[in-house]
């Protein structure tokens, strides 16, 4: 049994394709598969069900590959103690982010990471929280961009920062002639929600009480896949939504007049950096956490954690 071979078994059960996986070896996909095949003899198990489309591992081989990952990782921390120990900025960093951050936080990341650090490769997946831990844990990723706290004892979070939470509302609604708003006083039945999984939607949930106050079911039936719909939907359709900060920087006038204030004290997100307790690649998570605090407006980073609406 070898690192490489252990490698390649971890690269098929990333893709569940021998030959992108291959690919993303650099090999040809007939050496992958003879490696694959000495490993599953000199174990006398089969770690993978070929006759499924894509592969799957076999009950056995799940464990096998999971043990694989561990030994994978310690294997890769030897390497990176000696580039942290030459002060070595080099490699490769796979970052989780959920869709609510990203399109704010990510233009500015890949600037500066290109400018200051361009032998580091940004290795990017969005998507929703859930995903995010379950690859933390897998070492599929090295780090994620989350809203938090996530009560999970394997993940360590560092705080960011915190994101104040708006009303936007339609010109056409009620609550358009309030400055200040308070969390009962929005109709559940007018709100526009993320679709399920996105971790702001629980938020709006918990903020709202909407499993208390909703008359009808009438509000779910067009869940949106991302922030700006829900705003779209809003400003075509009547109604309210819920954004965070970040979404309101670049607002025209016109779409900031429809912006209202939550009554003091303001709700807000917690947004972290989240890694596994046996993280490997330090130097490099923590240029990315200086990176994403340098790139948040100062205004942002000042905010205080006064009232945290739960995931």
């Amino acid at each position: 049994m070898t690192i490489t071979q252990l490698e390649y078994m971890v690269s098929v059960d990333t893709h569940r394709h021998f030959m992108l996986a291959a690919k993303k070896c650099f090999i040809t996909q007939p050496t992958l598969s003879m490696q694959i095949q000495k490993l599953e003899k000199e174990l006398g198990v089969k770690i993978f069900d070929r006759t499924k489309q894509p592969v799957i591992p076999t009950e056995i081989g799940v464990v096998i590959i999971a043990q694989a990952r561990v030994i994978l990782l310690e294997a890769n921390m030897i390497k990176q103690i000696i580039n942290d120990q030459k002060n070595i900025m080099t490699g490769e960093i796979r970052i989780g982010i959920i869709p609510t951050l990203a399109p704010y936080l990510l233009p500015t990341l890949f600037k500066q990471m290109r400018e200051k650090y361009p032998q580091v490769d940004l290795m990017i997946k969005e998507t929703i929280t859930e995903e995010i831990i379950q690859e933390l844990k897998s070492n599929r990723l090295d780090c994620g961009l989350v809203v938090t706290p996530l009560k999970d004892p394997s993940i360590k979070e560092d705080v960011l920062f915190y994101e104040e939470l708006f009303v936007y509302v339609s010109r056409k609604n009620v609550l358009y002639d309030k400055k200040y708003v308070l969390a009962n006083e929005i109709d559940p039945d007018q709100l526009w929600l993320l679709e399920e999984g996105h971790c702001f939607r629980s938020q709006i949930i918990n903020l709202c009480e909407l499993r208390k106050a909703s008359r009808t079911a009438g509000h779910f039936d067009y869940e949106a896949g991302s922030i700006e719909t829900l705003r779209r939907m809003v400003d075509m359709n009547d109604g309210i939504t819920i954004l965070p900060e970040l979404a309101t920087l670049g607002m025209s006038n016109k779409q900031l007049a429809q912006v209202r204030y939550f009554k003091r004290p303001a709700p807000m997100r917690e947004v972290s950096i989240v890694v596994h307790r046996d993280f490997v690649k330090k130097k490099l998570i923590e240029i990315i956490r200086q990176e994403i605090i340098a790139a948040v407006p100062s205004n942002i980073n000042k905010n205080k954690s006064k009232y945290v609406v739960p995931v």
